[in-house]
């Protein structure tokens, strides 16, 4: 686990375990979303979108603001990420199968994410295989998270709007 991170509670990796969940969080990152937005810019019922929303309130990955009249004059609550999801490590020694479910969730939500958007606008994409020591393999790690970090401390708000994920597993059999 990183110095910066902190031990993902069971509550929470199950709350991070569904794809859907982490779409709300990345749109609340950067501004409020209303339960009526949420619905209409993931094209699922506003019940759906209500009871994950209430479960990352619950587990405190979202924030719900004070109500306030929307443009038709009916009363919503709209909720914003608290960013608690950047700070927790989801390797839990303890329950396994509800980390391998987070990183699942993570690469269907990047998946539903890519398929929603201009397939022009993808900058880079990498897929590799290779074998290395454990110590290179530590090394890697630790220079690809560090270099992430560094450019997450640059985020710009006038700046270019991109995802990465980055996802290194080991491979069955070591198998090139």
């Amino acid at each position: 686990m990183d110095d910066h991170q902190i031990a993902a509670t069971v509550a929470q990796l199950r709350a991070l375990g569904h794809p859907l969940r982490l779409r709300i969080l990345r749109l609340c990152l950067e501004r409020d979303h209303t339960n009526q937005e949420l619905a209409a810019g993931l094209d699922v019922a506003p019940a759906t979108a209500l009871r994950h929303v209430r479960e990352l309130v619950a587990t405190g990955f979202l924030d719900s603001g004070e109500m306030r009249t929307g443009d038709s004059g009916a009363w919503e609550r709209p909720y914003r990420a608290t960013r608690l999801s950047r700070r927790l490590a989801v390797h839990h020694v303890g329950h396994p199968d509800l980390s391998r479910d987070v990183q699942l969730a993570v690469v269907a939500a990047y998946h539903a994410e890519l398929a929603a958007s201009d397939l022009g606008v993808v900058r880079s994409q990498e897929r590799l295989a290779m074998r290395l020591s454990e110590s290179s393999l530590r090394e890697l790690i630790s220079k690809v998270e560090a270099l992430l970090r560094e450019y997450v401390q640059r985020d710009d708000p006038d700046g270019v709007g991109v995802s990465v994920l980055w996802s290194l597993h080991e491979r069955e059999n070591g198998d090139q």
